[in-house]
């Protein structure tokens, strides 16, 4: 973070916060991190995510390199989304801690 004092618009930190300011990006990494999914298997998974609303996180979080598309050369075609390293570190890093902290405190924020 030394180079990032200013918070200016390129700022890494202000990249890394993007990531949590639109509310479906944690949601669809948390329902990518066991396994890759087809676009049905993850909308049935996320309670509450509309068809646009999810083709708009999943070519965000495309994006940024943390989720990528597979597409299987069959009949019908078959399509999957699966984290990158990059998500996956995204994820078992600051996405497990935020979540054992929530875990911990989440009760304290709602009162």
């Amino acid at each position: 973070m030394a180079d990032c004092f200013e918070l200016v618009a390129d700022c890494r930190l202000r990249a890394a916060t993007d990531l949590f300011a639109h509310t479906w990006n944690p949601v669809v990494l948390v329902a990518l991190h066991e396994a890759p999914r087809r676009r049905v298997e993850l909308r049935a998974s996320i309670g509450g995510i509309s068809d646009k609303v999810l083709t708009e996180t999943l070519r965000r979080l495309l994006g940024y390199g943390l989720v990528e598309r597979r597409r299987f050369a069959e009949v019908p075609p078959r399509v999957e989304y699966a984290l990158t390293a990059l998500g996956r570190s995204l994820f078992e890093g600051p996405m497990r801690a935020l979540g054992e902290w929530v875990h911990e405190h989440g009760d304290q924020l709602i009162q």
